[in-house]
Formats: C-alpha cells, structure tokens, sequence
C-alpha cells in the first residue's frame, strides 16, 4: 500500500525527537520496559477482529509486530514520526498505509474502532489533547488504548538534574477522557525499577532507547538547554550514589531507574 506523504514542516523539537530515535539502532535490544508495555496493552484489547486500526508513533514496530499477531482488521493505518522506520512498518504490514508525520498536526482518516498507541504519546507537545483527537477519530464503541507514563517516572533523574518530560497525573487523564465522551474508563499503573551497575550506565541506556531526548525539555526559569559538562556527570554520578545506591543479590552496589507507567483504555460513548 501506499506511503503517505512525510510533512516538512515539524517543529524543531519534534526534529530532535525524530533524529534521536532515529539515531537508537539498538532500541529493541534495550527497550525491555516497552515490549512489556505493549503486552499490557494487547492483554487490554477487548475486540480481535476490527474494520479500521489506527496506531499512533508506532516507532520500530514492537506494537505493530504483537498487534499483526493477535488482531485482524479490514484496513489499517500506522502512524510514525520517523521516516526511517517506514520500511520496516511496511514490512510487518504490508497491506497497512504508513503515515510518517507528527500525529499532533496530520489528519487521518475518522471511524476508527480501534486507536492504539505504546510509548509515544509522552512525546506529544499536548499529550492530553490525544484524548480529544481521538475521540473525534473513533466510531462509537470504538476503543482507545494507550500507555504513558506518571511523574515518578524517572524520578532519580528528575531529584538530580530538574530535567524531564512533563506527565499529566492520573487524575488530569482521567477528567481529560470524561470532557471527551469516553466511558468503561480504566486506568492503571506499572512501576519497574530496573538495576544499572552505574548512574553512567543509566544514562547509557536512556541513550539508546531515545529517551535523553527529554533534554527538549528545560526547566522553566531558564532559557538554555541541560548539557552534561564533566563536572556536571561527575556531579551526578557521585549524588546518584549518595541517594539511591542499593545492592544486587549478590551483596553488589548497584543504582536503579524508575519507569513507571500507566495503561489507558476507555471506549467512545
């Protein structure tokens, strides 16, 4: 099927998200939160045949892949801010349309019964606005399913650095679903606390999963991007052992992360 056109006009974070990601070649063997985020989700999907899917920021496929596996649908439309990735999206499902493009500006197709995203819409400049694009997207009945995650996420790298995303709370998500019609809301929570022999390490994988992309985010009373000097990853490595140092099973020093995650799935009234 066809690929949709690619707009040139994203805005310069959303050209930093793109590149970063672009740039993690080895996200699938590091992203192990995420595959798991996205068995959460399938394990929520209440309908396995449908007429029309649409996923949002599909990324490299890990929910395309489980999806194409469990679901059949009479048409399908993958969404996915990184044009490199549109080969192997295409590649899984080969009848899908590929909409490469920021999904918080492009126009897709309406009547959808199923709208589903992992681990992308975090990234949106108004992730709460997701709740109202997608109801106008989705036929009555239909689901919307997504992930994305709490204000403790991270929060190791939030205490020290004052650097991150911002994630609306349960509650914002929840009134944001009941303005927008949606009914049989469910909302939970995951926490993972993943072990790292070193902070470094910890910043190695936030690398290689595109997350040190939370680096388009600065704090508000300053007008510079966060970059990491020698004396600010000395800093960090040594205050990340004073706070949150633990030992693994073996009596070994180790510091962890903090991924916590929540799973969104309502219904259009």
């Amino acid at each position: 099927m066809k690929t949709l056109a690619t707009p040139d006009n994203f805005s310069t974070r959303k050209q930093t998200i793109a590149r970063h990601f672009a740039n993690a070649s080895d996200y699938d063997q590091h992203a192990n939160v995420q595959q798991q985020v996205c068995q959460y989700l399938i394990d929520k999907l209440t309908h396995t045949e449908h007429d029309s899917v649409l996923e949002v920021g599909a990324g490299t496929g890990q929910m395309t892949r489980l999806l194409a596996a469990h679901i059949q649908s009479q048409y399908w439309l993958i969404n996915e801010l990184c044009a490199e990735q549109a080969a192997t999206l295409q590649s899984i499902l080969p009848n899908a349309d590929i909409a490469i493009g920021d999904a918080e500006t492009m126009n897709f197709e309406d009547e959808h019964s199923l709208i589903i995203s992992a681990n992308a819409v975090q990234w949106f400049d108004d992730p709460l606005n997701f709740v109202a694009q997608s109801a106008r997207r989705l036929r009555a009945g239909g689901q919307l399913l997504f992930n994305t995650f709490t204000p403790n996420n991270f929060l190791q790298i939030k205490t020290l650095t004052d650097q991150g995303l911002h994630y609306p709370d349960i509650i914002e998500w929840r009134l944001a679903l009941i303005s927008a019609g949606f009914e049989k809301i469910e909302l939970s929570t995951q926490r993972f606390e993943l072990p790292f022999a070193s902070p470094y390490a910890i910043l190695k994988h936030m690398k290689l999963t595109g997350v040190s992309t939370n680096q388009t985010q600065v704090k508000a009373n300053s007008t510079q991007p966060f970059m990491w000097t020698k004396a600010r990853l000395q800093q960090f490595e040594s205050d990340y052992w004073q706070h949150f140092s633990a030992q693994d099973d073996d009596g070994q020093p180790i510091v962890h992360l903090t991924y916590e995650v929540l799973i969104v799935s309502a219904f259009k009234s």
